[in-house]
């Protein structure tokens, strides 16, 4: 079955729209270097590839609009039998134009000579200027020559617009293709929290549970990891961004995990945290049964009409009050709320975009105002409480830290959790972590 262009054309005529006239050039990502002659594994500009669909290395799309209609042109390797015996497979400029539904296609190489021609006489260039100084270069380069033609009469764009601030716009609201690959990166996550549950023991290291997410990402066909993912044990869970998981796992401690893999471009986001003996102890219940239920009062706030920072303010007054219920913090709900004195226990924000990226593009707040939430957005719920040992806390709340996340599609009616499926009350961990769900 061939590559369906229709979803890639429709983005382009949705961004065409928004300029009516004038040239956006959005490059794809370089290769990296990993040491010496060896190269990272590839993988694409998310901007790129959500108007294209094309995931080769030295590729540039210049869409072209006039009256709102769009031309895409795209630059990109030549075939090259002998490249491709070493590096495998190149469409080629004839082969992509058509298997992408593209309108023109040529070699990279052509670049050069072919930009100033498409830039002059056009009003507004859209461009991400500063995210690539060798990109930066070429399209310098590029309305130079096109300065040059000046007195026969020829003109640069008189505007140069950030393309990306216009594609977050249009990326934030996923299409319907969309979706559905973002509901089977969650169900392949999904499954390989399972699977951590079921296979975590008593001194295994965390790194050999990190390896039972990675086997059932790839076996069910997700390219990556969609980020390093933690596997924290212990005290280790306190430590927001731990992904050295080199620790041994010991019986009586908490495991957090924060995994999720990347389909097709598309991330999956998910946290859980279970006993590594299978069964929560009287205080680790206390704290994870009280992110729950922040989590809950996030995930009812998220709905069409409802403001982005509304789940996380939902979950920071029960996480206040449940952390003055068990004489963690002191004062009213209010005054810890007003003096972040929650922060102690739980620094970070609740939510963010989630798309082709794990932080996707989209919106967050213009000064004061939070953007309102629509339809077909996607954004995470993961509250969580963080008790480092301290002096003034019972030491038997040391070293728990507890996350729960799950990725929320806005709906018409509210959300849906498409990570609903790994479990998350502590009697669905300890039915399943003992084989009986």
């Amino acid at each position: 079955m061939g590559l369906d262009t229709t979803h890639y054309a429709a983005r382009r005529r949705r961004l065409a729209e928004r300029m009516v006239d004038g040239v956006a050039v959005i490059p794809t990502a370089p290769e990296r270097l990993r040491n010496r002659d060896t190269h990272y594994p590839y993988r694409h500009d998310s901007y790129f590839h959500y108007l294209t669909g094309f995931d080769e290395p030295e590729a540039v799309l210049v869409l072209e609009v006039r009256a709102g209609v769009p031309t895409a042109n795209l630059f990109c390797r030549p075939k090259d039998a002998e490249r491709e015996i070493w590096d495998g497979f190149r469409h080629g400029p004839e082969a992509a134009c058509e298997v992408f539904g593209l309108d023109a296609a040529w070699p990279i190489g052509e670049l050069d000579a072919r930009l100033p021609e498409i830039l002059a006489d056009r009003p507004r260039l859209l461009y991400a200027f500063g995210h690539d100084p060798t990109w930066d270069g070429c399209i310098a380069r590029a309305l130079e020559a096109v300065r040059q033609l000046a007195r026969s009469g020829r003109t640069t764009p008189e505007a140069i617009v950030d393309v990306r601030a216009w594609l977050d716009r249009l990326r934030v609201t996923k299409d319907a293709s969309e979706i559905d690959t973002m509901r089977r990166a969650a169900e392949i996550s999904g499954r390989a929290h399972r699977r951590a549950m079921r296979s975590v023991r008593a001194g295994m290291w965390e790194y050999e549970l990190e390896a039972e997410l990675l086997y059932e990402f790839r076996r069910h066909g997700a390219q990556s990891p969609a980020y390093p993912s933690i596997v924290a044990g212990g005290a280790s869970a306190c430590v927001l961004h731990y992904v050295s998981n080199d620790r041994q796992l010991a019986d009586g401690d908490l495991v957090l995990i924060d995994a999720g893999c990347e389909l097709d471009g598309y991330a999956s986001d998910i946290t859980r945290t279970f006993p590594v003996n299978g069964r929560f102890s009287v205080a680790q219940r206390e704290i994870y049964e009280l992110v729950l239920a922040a989590q809950a009062a996030a995930v009812a706030a998220v709905a069409p009409g409802r403001h982005f920072n509304e789940p996380h303010e939902a979950a920071v007054r029960v996480l206040c009050q449940g952390l003055s219920d068990l004489g963690l913090l002191s004062g009213s709900v209010d005054d810890m709320i007003a003096e972040e004195r929650y922060k102690r226990f739980y620094m970070h924000r609740t939510s963010h975009w989630l798309g082709r990226d794990v932080h996707d593009a989209g919106p967050y707040r213009v000064g004061e105002t939070w953007p309102v939430l629509a339809p077909g957005q996607v954004l995470t719920v993961e509250p969580g409480c963080y008790i480092r040992a301290a002096g003034d806390i019972p030491e038997k709340y040391w070293h728990i830290g507890v996350r729960i996340e799950d990725d929320a599609l806005v709906t018409e009616a509210g959300c849906e959790l498409i990570t609903a499926a790994t479990p998350k009350t502590v009697a669905e961990i300890e039915a399943w972590m003992a084989g009986r769900a």
